[in-house]
């Protein structure tokens, strides 16, 4: 099996090119490349697929010739993935498969077009809906949140003043409503920082994804917790830079909607063997 490793602010990636959709794609199979010691290695899947030849897509083969097929790295399905999406476009811009510097990208989430400007790579995105106010649980600590639809599920939570980011332990998940979220969530921990120039907010953040763990980005938690930080200010449109462990983002909401903005390579290219991975218990 070949394929191209990448990432978006060290959120990484194993991309499998699928053009016809003739991949027996499993969740098994996708666990296994994502194994980081027994595998490739990635936070999760992007199947680069033709809308015309992906049962969930077809149905809008006219608004985009590429399906983002995106599968997490426990082996289940996610709606979107803001950094996915972007490397997504590296990878279609590199290989010939879409011209000009902006396009369109179908998802599980809808439809959104992506713009390469050099190393940067923004998409205009789904737009946040805030939601309920819900909690998230790190023993012995709670933290008041609020949901955040971005065509998949997150929980913002601000942490109060004297609380260290650092010192959260997300090498299990937070606990949640499970009644708020019952397809599980995305959980989100952030702090302002100091104003930056060029950006109307400045903040820091790290998530825990559904069905991934603690990532070093994640694009759509980005855009989630810059809703969240624009609502608080009372903002009704700006940029706010998103500082993350890998890197930083920034999301920007305007009258005309919202655009994620940041870095997205190509690293790797090689060839797998299959038959290997079916070994892994």
């Amino acid at each position: 099996m070949q394929f191209t490793k990448g990432h978006g602010a060290a959120n990484d990636f194993v991309i499998l090119a699928d053009p016809d959709g003739q991949l027996a794609l499993t969740p098994s199979l996708v666990a296994s490349l994502c194994d980081r010691h027994r595998g490739i290695g990635a936070d999760g899947v992007l199947r680069v697929v033709r809308t015309a030849k992906h049962p969930e897509a077809v149905g809008r083969a006219a608004d985009a010739e590429w399906f983002m097929d995106y599968w997490n790295a426990d082996g289940s399905i996610a709606e979107m993935c803001g950094n996915g999406v972007r490397v997504f476009a590296r990878y279609l811009a590199v290989s010939g498969l879409a011209e000009g510097a902006s396009f369109p990208i179908l998802t599980r989430a809808g439809l959104v077009r992506a713009t390469i400007d050099g190393d940067t790579i923004a998409v205009d995105m789904p737009a946040p809906r805030l939601g309920a106010a819900g909690a998230a649980t790190i023993v012995p600590l709670t933290f008041p949140g609020t949901a955040v639809d971005v065509g998949n599920p997150h929980l913002v939570s601000v942490l109060p003043d004297g609380v260290d980011l650092d010192s959260l332990d997300l090498t299990r998940s937070p606990g949640f409503d499970p009644a708020l979220f019952p397809a599980g969530v995305n959980v989100e921990f952030v702090t302002p920082l100091p104003p930056l120039d060029g950006f109307d907010l400045h903040v820091r953040m790290r998530v825990y994804e559904r069905g991934s763990g603690e990532t070093l980005a994640c694009g759509s938690g980005a855009l989630a917790v810059a809703a969240v930080a624009l609502h608080d200010a009372a903002l009704d449109a700006g940029t706010v830079a998103v500082e993350l462990l890998g890197g930083r983002l920034a999301a920007t909401r305007t009258d005309a909607g919202w655009t994620l903005a940041g870095p997205a390579v190509l690293v790797a290219t090689g060839e797998i063997d299959v038959s290997a991975l079916s070994t892994i218990d």
